[in-house]
């Protein structure tokens, strides 16, 4: 058989065994292995580059940031900054909805994970919305939808893996998310409003200053958080690194001696909760890096960068590559869809004239947007575990959080200002 022939092969195999269920690393690991062999490159390489591709800095804010969103709910943190929410936005039909969503991009902005987000804010603000009058399988969806933002408002453990592989700033990938997020919970926000009006879902509370004063007191330490990470990484004074870890230490100090919810019997088993995760992500980050030697060798680049260039220009190009991650999406995790095809499309668009930065947060919307998309769906997965509610049963109510994400990323992708304005005015641009 000829070459290419018994690459293809290799290749149905793996896809197979990934719709088994395999996991992703082995299913890259046997393509790596095989494809490698067949192309008759050395396999001394592929260990070489698994150490290479781990053995850089800024990879480490990657397990410090997963510590950090593990810290912040064990600390109540999270707790006080969804009470807080709710005291904003509870006089509106659907309020507790919106707090939820609230929460959801508050927690985001310390913790940088999705399912994490969706896991956290989900414990806490489903019982309290399906017993606010809310349909729990809505409540459910609306955890699901709010997690969206974990990976695009910063810090974002994708963003770190996107800007290691890409070769980008991560502090301008951090920064560019900014606006892109806040555009993504207000729309969610905004379907909560309209659902939660027409079925006449929700009790609504007074408007109380006071009241939102002494919420905003007591969720003082997620404010101190967010804020340390923010402006250390919009300032220059800390690296994202520095910035985890700033915001780790901080974390626990608040932990274990301001709300004194932390315990040093407990922390054992959260660090091993956060090392558990961090060990999933690095092999398949590193062997990644393998897999992009392979496909760069095989031109497999080159020969999507001709097919795409034969639908026309800038706007055309766009939507297809939009369309790829979406259908991406669906399929897999944020993570394998970001090292498969973010090295394949990204310089795609750059061609086209697409700001790098700009297209990061193009394409990682868009692997959101597929934690609340079927078949996949990984957001619908966690808040299914959390609540004991049926996948199947959130899908339909997910479908309003689905069209506000899928007009925000329309307006992020074809207004280049809302991405990049914070990084030019910042100077990092």
């Amino acid at each position: 058989m000829s070459e290419s022939t018994l690459i293809g092969l290799v290749s149905f195999i793996s896809t197979l065994l990934f719709v088994f269920g395999v996991p992703i690393f082995l299913v890259i690991g046997i393509w790596v292995v095989g494809t490698s062999i067949i192309i008759d490159f050395t396999l001394a390489n592929i260990g070489v580059t698994l150490f290479e591709g781990l053995n850089f800095f800024g990879l480490l804010a990657l397990p410090l940031f997963i510590l950090t969103g593990d810290l912040i709910n064990a600390a109540g943190i999270a707790k006080r900054l969804s009470d807080f929410a709710y005291s904003v936005l509870g006089f509106m039909r659907g309020g507790m909805g919106m707090a939820a969503l609230g929460a959801c991009g508050l927690f985001a902005a310390i913790s940088g994970s999705n399912a994490g987000t969706t896991a956290t804010i989900g414990s806490i603000m489903h019982p309290e919305m399906v017993k606010n009058g809310y349909d729990e399988r809505f409540a459910a969806a609306t955890a699901a939808s709010g997690g969206t933002v974990g990976i695009i408002i910063p810090p974002s453990i994708i963003f770190i893996v996107y800007g290691f592989m890409m070769n980008l700033s991560i502090s301008d990938l951090f920064i560019a998310g900014m606006l892109p997020g806040a555009v993504m919970v207000f729309s969610m926000m905004g379907a909560c409003y309209l659902v939660a009006k027409k079925n006449k879902w929700g009790k609504v509370i007074p408007f109380v200053p006071t009241a939102i004063f002494k919420s905003a007191m007591r969720a003082y330490l997620g404010f101190i958080t967010i804020g340390v990470v923010v402006y250390g990484i919009y300032s220059g004074k800390f690296s994202p690194t520095e910035a985890a870890a700033v915001t780790v230490g901080f974390t626990l100090i608040a932990g274990l001696l301001l709300t004194k919810e932390l315990s040093f019997k407990t922390l054992p088993s959260i660090m091993l909760r956060s090392g558990q995760i961090t060990g999933i992500l690095a092999p398949l980050i590193a062997i990644s890096v393998v897999m992009q030697q392979l496909l760069s060798l095989l031109g497999v680049a080159q020969v999507l960068n001709d097919m795409l260039s034969g639908f026309g220009g800038y706007y055309s190009v766009l939507l297809v590559c939009m369309g790829i991650v979406l259908m991406a999406g669906m399929v897999m995790e944020s993570l394998p869809v970001t090292i498969i095809l973010a090295p394949i499309l990204a310089p795609i668009a750059q061609g086209m004239g697409v700001d790098p930065i700009h297209f990061s947060v193009i394409f990682l919307v868009g692997a959101a947007i597929g934690f609340i998309t079927p078949p996949f769906g990984l957001n619908l997965y966690v808040a299914s575990s959390i609540t004991g509610i049926p996948y199947i049963r959130l899908v339909k109510f997910v479908i309003p959080y689905f069209i506000a994400l899928l007009l925000s990323w329309l307006l992020i992708a074809f207004w280049p200002p809302l991405s990049m304005f914070l990084v030019q005015f910042s100077g990092a641009g």
